[in-house]
């Protein structure tokens, strides 16, 4: 079963960073994808930022700009920079993994299989 462990959440103010970090404990191979999501209190849970096992990343309208998603192979650690945090950034956020897999009989990119713990950040005006 395959862990992943975040670290790097806190409490800053407005306009400051944070760089979040999640170990996973799977060698990369297995792994198609991993993201970020963040839950809010009182608000559905949203897709911060991905990144295929290709390198390709995507980002929420939301944080573009502000956030960059980066993986280490070599560490099995994937990292979410967050700058110009605004106080709408306060959530909880998770570190997700996605695998290959089969489905219905098709070998194929299975999102969303693996989540942490979560990780609070908050940010104060």
């Amino acid at each position: 079963q395959v862990q992943l462990v975040e670290s790097g959440g806190g409490s800053v103010q407005a306009g400051g960073s944070l760089k979040l970090s999640c170990v996973v404990s799977e060698i990369t191979l297995t792994r198609c994808g991993m993201g970020w999501y963040r839950q809010a209190p009182g608000k559905e849970r949203e897709l911060v930022s991905h990144i295929t096992w290709q390198g390709t990343t995507s980002y929420a309208a939301s944080v573009k700009g502000r956030f960059t998603i980066s993986q280490d192979t070599d560490k099995n650690t994937l990292y979410l920079q967050m700058n110009s945090l605004k106080t709408e950034d306060t959530a909880v956020y998770y570190c997700v993994a996605d695998r290959w897999g089969y489905v219905s009989g098709t070998y194929t990119c299975r999102a969303g299989v693996a989540w942490g713990q979560g990780t609070q950040v908050t940010v104060s005006s």
